[in-house]
């Protein structure tokens, strides 16, 4: 699925930051323009600790809410949504002189009967994006708990997930300028931190999927333990290095960059939500 619209481009081309969340409670879509007068005091109380400030009060941070109606694959999912947090020099007053310093995003693409079983009063966006400084991660989401009584957890992606995303995506089409696949390993054990980088051409490596994969469009268990091996023994016979002893920690393909540390680059709009169903699959394990 094609996915051109700007206000969805947004995601590209930038780091991620993964966390699952839990259902928010009594969350409205028809409040979103209170809701970011609310953020906006709490994040400028928070600044200020100590200091009273009144709701709607302009103190250097400007918060918005917005719905993306556009970032789900069918009707069952819940439209995502976007909170932006800008700065604004006491100075100005003109829009243009507003620097995005954070964005956060909720959403839910391809949940299945989620947002239909949800219990009443319950709106499931189990999969939170944010890209920023920590520290307003922290305070936006300490304001949602507080708010819509929900949790947050760093999803961490595991060493058998990032095969999988590197088997699913070396199989993805991309145009014949496409960056080398990359994958890193952390070598355990040592004194010192030690990684391991191993480059492959993306036709070498699509060519080596092709030769594995039994039905289009499907991807199984045995297909990624049988790409991963070969790449195994590719490595080994050259570097005499035994790299299923070793940790996968990120892999950089033409479709995007994950670290096991659950962080995320989306780097062709074509497959975002593919890329988006995958995290929010694993989102709602998490939870689970």
């Amino acid at each position: 699925e094609n996915v051109s619209s700007p206000k969805i481009a947004f995601l590209l081309r930038k780091q991620w930051t993964l966390y699952s969340a839990t259902p928010l409670y009594k969350f409205s879509r028809a409040h979103l323009k209170g809701y970011a007068k609310l953020l906006s005091a709490f994040v400028a109380a928070e600044k200020q600790k100590g200091l009273a400030v009144e709701v709607g009060v302009e103190l250097g941070v400007k918060v918005a809410f917005s719905s993306l109606p556009d970032l789900k694959c069918s009707d069952q999912d819940e439209a995502a949504i976007l909170v932006q947090l800008s700065s604004r020099s006491p100075a100005s007053s003109k829009k243009s002189e507003e620097k995005l310093v954070w964005s956060g995003c909720f959403c839910c693409v391809s949940g299945n009967d989620l947002s239909e079983n949800a219990p009443q009063d319950f709106i499931y966006l189990p999969l939170f994006l944010t890209n920023g400084a920590e520290t307003y991660t922290s305070i936006v989401g300490s304001w949602f708990q507080k708010t819509f009584d929900c949790s947050f957890r760093r999803l961490a992606i595991s060493p058998l997930n990032l095969s999988w995303m590197v088997a699913m995506w070396t199989a993805c089409k991309v145009e014949k300028s496409a960056s080398a696949t990359e994958l890193v390993f952390s070598v355990p054990c040592l004194p010192q931190p030690l990684n391991i980088s191993y480059a492959i051409h993306p036709e070498d490596a699509k060519a080596l999927w092709d030769t594995i994969q039994k039905t289009p469009e499907e991807v199984t268990q045995e297909e990624v333990d049988v790409f991963m091996d070969c790449l195994y023994s590719h490595f080994y016979r050259h570097f005499k290095i035994h790299l299923s002893a070793t940790k996968l920690v990120k892999v950089s393909t033409a479709i995007a960059l994950a670290h096991s540390d659950g962080i995320i680059k989306f780097l062709q709009s074509q497959y975002l939500t593919g890329v988006l169903m995958l995290l929010t699959e694993l989102a709602i394990s998490q939870i689970q």
